[in-house]
């Protein structure tokens, strides 16, 4: 079985690739791999991580068919989502910085581990009229964003903001999601990568522990909003099953040709 994520060291950063083709969808396997990379990157010393994933799309989010092929199976449908949540914990917990490296489209579960991050640069498409896009776009395939990840959201854009992006299930253009401040930063989609590390290596110049102790008082709000009592992971499982969300899933599927 192919590994489905790449290290690479630069330093005393580590960049970790999102490596399962076509699109990163985000399976079990991936989202376990990327909470042990993160707690191996811990372990190894490392002082920064850079998370990037492919050219043209960071990740489609999570992996549907798997999560529909569970059936009635709640518990493996629980621990699929437990590895999600479990990996956008890893990157919001973790004790070193993470800059996302958004190289295209970033939709749902790719937003929601952008959104744990420390900082998001994304790619501006090189033709207008396809932008890339980004965005928590749960409603419209049947599904309700916890309480916890649209504190993430809210934290970057505002409560207001935050609402209509999330209720409409928004995907927006990589230029508005830098007006809105979803991503702090838009460059050609060639320089993703060299930016993020180059942001990174800049903030580690930082006397070290008077900038990760700031980090952590900054980032205090985020660590509460993923909290187990605000992603109440159980009625989320819940929900999946209920005749709204399937019939949407279900023609998800049928547009993916997975039907």
């Amino acid at each position: 079985m192919t590994a489905p994520l790449a290290l690479f060291n630069h330093g005393p950063i580590r960049q970790i690739r999102l490596a399962r083709p076509p699109v990163n969808a985000l399976d079990t396997a991936l989202c376990r791999a990327l909470i042990g990379a993160i707690e191996q990157a811990h372990s190894d010393g490392v002082q920064g991580i850079v998370l990037s994933g492919g050219e043209g799309i960071f990740s489609a989010g999570m992996d549907v068919p798997e999560l529909m092929a569970h059936g009635d199976d709640r518990a493996r449908l629980l621990q699929s989502w437990q590895a999600f949540f479990g990996a956008v914990r890893a990157i919001g917990h973790s004790r070193i910085p993470v800059v996302v490296a958004i190289g295209g489209h970033c939709p749902a579960g790719g937003c929601v581990l952008s959104l744990a991050a420390d900082y998001r640069i994304m790619a501006a498409s090189s033709d207008a009229a396809r932008p890339f896009r980004i965005g928590l776009n749960e409603v419209a395939v049947g599904l309700v964003a916890p309480e916890g990840i649209q504190r993430l959201l809210r934290r970057l854009v505002g409560v207001h903001r935050a609402g209509q992006l999330l209720i409409g299930g928004e995907m927006v253009a990589a230029e508005r999601a830098h007006a809105l401040g979803m991503v702090d930063e838009l460059v050609p989609l060639e320089q993703v990568d060299a930016r993020a590390l180059a942001w990174m290596e800049q903030l580690l110049r930082l006397p070290r522990s008077p900038m990760l102790a700031t980090r952590a008082i900054a980032r205090a709000d985020l660590h509460e909003a993923l909290a187990p009592e605000h992603i109440e992971l159980e009625r989320f499982v819940q929900a999946w099953y209920e005749a709204d969300a399937q019939a949407a899933l279900t023609g998800l599927l049928a547009r993916l040709g997975k039907g």
